[in-house]
C-alpha cells in the first residue's frame, strides 16, 4: 500500500501506520473509526484521467491505484462496479428538473452496492491470510460478502437479523455461508459479530468500523464522475442507515477534487426512513453524533435501519463539509418511490434504494435544488431483493393483476373494464 500514508482517527486525529493498528483508534475503543489518507502526489505521477480512459478493466480495479490493496494482492473474479448511470428525462420532467440521472448498483453480481466494500474485504483478508471473514448485516453486506466469498474458496460466518427479507437469507445460504439468525435487530447482530471477531481472532468486514470498506465504497464516485466526462454532478441523493456509504460517497468525491480531477464537490443529501432517523435528527438538532443515544429503528426499507449508524461521524462529515443536507421521508413515500422509479426509469429498486428517490421529491417539494442543477441519485439495491417489499409497494398505488379464464372473452372484458385501447 505504497499509496497510503497513515490511517487517522475521525475522532482525535491521531495518526497510526497502517500495520500498527487492526481497525480502530484504541483511544476510542469501538468508536474510534479511522479514515485512510493517500499520498496525492505520488498517485497522480502513477495515474490520470487519459490513463484510465484506455484502461480495458471495467470494474472498481479500474481505480486500484486509489484502493487500500497491496501491489501484488489477488482481486475476486465477480465483477464489481462500473454500473450503469441512466439518464432519466422522463423522471426529471415529472418533477420538473432538467438533468437526473440514477446509478443502478442493483447491477452488481449480488444486486447491491455493498459488493463494492465486500470485494476490498475479501482482498485484505487474504493479505492477512485469515481463515474466516465475519459480517453483521441487515442482508446486503452479509449477500455480498458470501457471494465474494464463494467466488474465492473463503470460509466466512454472517450474523443477520431474523428479520431479514427471505431472499436475502437464501443468497448466504445458497453461496454456503455460515448463518447466525439472530432474534433481535441490526445493532444486537453487530455486536455479536465484534465479539466472535475479537473471541475468534475472524477478520471484520463491519462497515462503521473496519476502515476499508469506506475505501471500497468510494468507488462508486469515481465511476460516476468518470462516465459523466469528469463533470461532477452538483447534487447527490443517497439513502442513508449504518452511514458507511454516504461516508465512502464522499470520500470519493475528495480523492477527486484533491487529483484535481473534478472541479468542485456536489452537495450529498443523506436520505433517512422516518423510523430510523438517527443521523436526521441529529443534523437538525445540531446534536453530537459521538454521544447521542441510540434510537429505537423501524423501517419497511430494512438496508437502512440502524437505531445506531456505525459509521455517523463519516456521515455526518459527508454532509457538513458539502454544504448538504439530510431528508428524512416516510415509509409510505419509500414504498410509493418504488414504483415511481422503475416506471419513470426503468430500473427497479428495492425500497432503500428507491428512498434516494422519496428524498428527491420531498427536495423538490421543498425547493431544496435547483431546476438546472445535475442531479444523481443511487440505487443502493435491486428491487428483487425484497419482492414482498415491492408486493407491498405496488398494492399501495392500487395495481394488481388481472384473474381471467383460459376464454378469450374474458380477456377481453378485463381490457374493457381497465380501458385499453386495443384498435
Amino acid at each position: 500500500m505504497k499509496n497510503v500514508l497513515n490511517l487517522t482517527c475521525v475522532i482525535c486525529g491521531k495518526e497510526y501506520a497502517p500495520k500498527q493498528v487492526a481497525y480502530v483508534c484504541p483511544d476510542h475503543r469501538y468508536e474510534g473509526i479511522l479514515d485512510v489518507r493517500y499520498d496525492y502526489d505520488r498517485i497522480a505521477h502513477r495515474l490520470n484521467r487519459d490513463d484510465l480512459a484506455a484502461n480495458a478493466e471495467q470494474t472498481i480495479w479500474r481505480y486500484r491505484d486509489l484502493m487500500p490493496v497491496l501491489p501484488n494482492s489477488t482481486v475476486p473474479p465477480l465483477a464489481v462496479g462500473w454500473t450503469p448511470l441512466y439518464q432519466t428525462p422522463t423522471l426529471a420532467a415529472q418533477l420538473g428538473l432538467q438533468d437526473v440521472w440514477v446509478k443502478d448498483d442493483g447491477r452488481n453480481p449480488t444486486g447491491s452496492f455493498k459488493d463494492r466494500a465486500s470485494a476490498i474485504a475479501v482482498v485484505k483478508a487474504q493479505e492477512q491470510n485469515a481463515q474466516i471473514i465475519t459480517t453483521a448485516s441487515t442482508g446486503n453486506a452479509a449477500a455480498a460478502l458470501a457471494g465474494i466469498c464463494a467466488s474465492v474458496g473463503q470460509a466466512n460466518v454472517i450474523f443477520v437479523p431474523a428479520s431479514a427479507p427471505q431472499a436475502k437469507i437464501a443468497q448466504l445460504l445458497t453461496y454456503g455461508s455460515t448463518v447466525m439468525l439472530v432474534d433481535g435487530t441490526y445493532d444486537d447482530a453487530f455486536e455479536l459479530c465484534l465479539q466472535a471477531a475479537d473471541e475468534y481472532g475472524w477478520y471484520n468486514r463491519n462497515t462503521g468500523f473496519n476502515p476499508y470498506m469506506t475505501e471500497g465504497k468510494k468507488s462508486v464516485s469515481f465511476e460516476v464522475a468518470e462516465q459523466l466526462a469528469w463533470q461532477a454532478p452538483d447534487v447527490v441523493f443517497v439513502s442513508v442507515g449504518d452511514g458507511c456509504i454516504i461516508g465512502g460517497v464522499h470520500k470519493g468525491f475528495k480523492d477527486l477534487k484533491a487529483l484535481g480531477w473534478i472541479s468542485h464537490m456536489p452537495r450529498l443529501i443523506g436520505v433517512q426512513a422516518a423510523g430510523s432517523n438517527y443521523l436526521a435528527e441529529a443534523w437538525h438538532k445540531q446534536q453530537d453524533p459521538l454521544t447521542k443515544p441510540a434510537i429505537d429503528a423501524h423501517t419497511v426499507a430494512d438496508s437502512i435501519s440502524a437505531g445506531l449508524p456505525r459509521d455517523r461521524i463519516k456521515a455526518m462529515a459527508a454532509i457538513t463539509e458539502t454544504n448538504g443536507a439530510f431528508i428524512t421521508v416516510s415509509d409510505a413515500e419509500i414504498l410509493a418511490a418504488v414504483p415511481a422509479l422503475a416506471r419513470a426509469s426503468g430500473v427497479f429498486a428495492e425500497p432503500a434504494g428507491a428512498a434516494a428517490y422519496a428524498g428527491l421529491v420531498a427536495a423538490v417539494e421543498q425547493k431544496m435544488v435547483d431546476v438546472n442543477e445535475r442531479i444523481v441519485l443511487i440505487n443502493t439495491g435491486n428491487g428483487l431483493k425484497d419482492v414482498q417489499g415491492a408486493m407491498s409497494a405496488v398494492e399501495t398505488i392500487g395495481t394488481k393483476a388481472h384473474q381471467v379464464s383460459t376464454s378469450f372473452a374474458d380477456v377481453e372484458r378485463v381490457l374493457q373494464q381497465i380501458r385499453i385501447q386495443v384498435d
